[in-house]
C-alpha cells in the first residue's frame, strides 16, 4: 500500500492548495464529491480515468484522518454530524 503522501499532495500554486491527487489537477474533494453523490469507486475511475483505485482509497483515508483532528473533531459533534459522516467513511450505514 503506498503511503498517503505518495498520492496526496499539496501545491500552493495549483488548485489553490488544496489536496490534490499525484500532482494533477483533480482534488481529494472531487472524488469524495462523486462518492457522495452515490458512484462506486469504478465508476468514479470511468469519470476520471487518470486516477487508480489506491487513489480512491487515499482520499477516503485523508478524509479520515482530517475528520479525526480532535478541532474539527469536536465541531462537528457540536453540529451532531460526527457519527454519520464516520459511519459513511467507515462503512457504516444508518439504513
Amino acid at each position: 500500500m503506498a503511503k498517503l503522501a505518495e498520492r496526496i499532495t499539496v501545491d500552493p500554486e495549483q488548485c489553490g492548495g488544496r489536496p490534490c491527487i499525484r500532482g494533477m489537477r483533480i482534488r481529494v474533494t472531487d472524488v469524495l464529491d462523486l462518492l457522495a453523490n452515490g458512484l462506486t469507486p469504478e465508476q468514479v475511475l470511468e469519470e476520471l480515468p487518470d486516477l487508480e483505485p489506491e487513489d480512491i482509497a487515499a482520499c477516503l483515508r485523508f478524509a479520515s484522518r482530517r475528520l479525526d483532528h480532535p478541532v474539527v473533531a469536536a465541531e462537528l459533534q457540536a453540529f451532531g454530524v460526527a457519527e454519520a459522516i464516520f459511519g459513511v467513511i467507515h462503512g457504516k450505514s444508518e439504513a
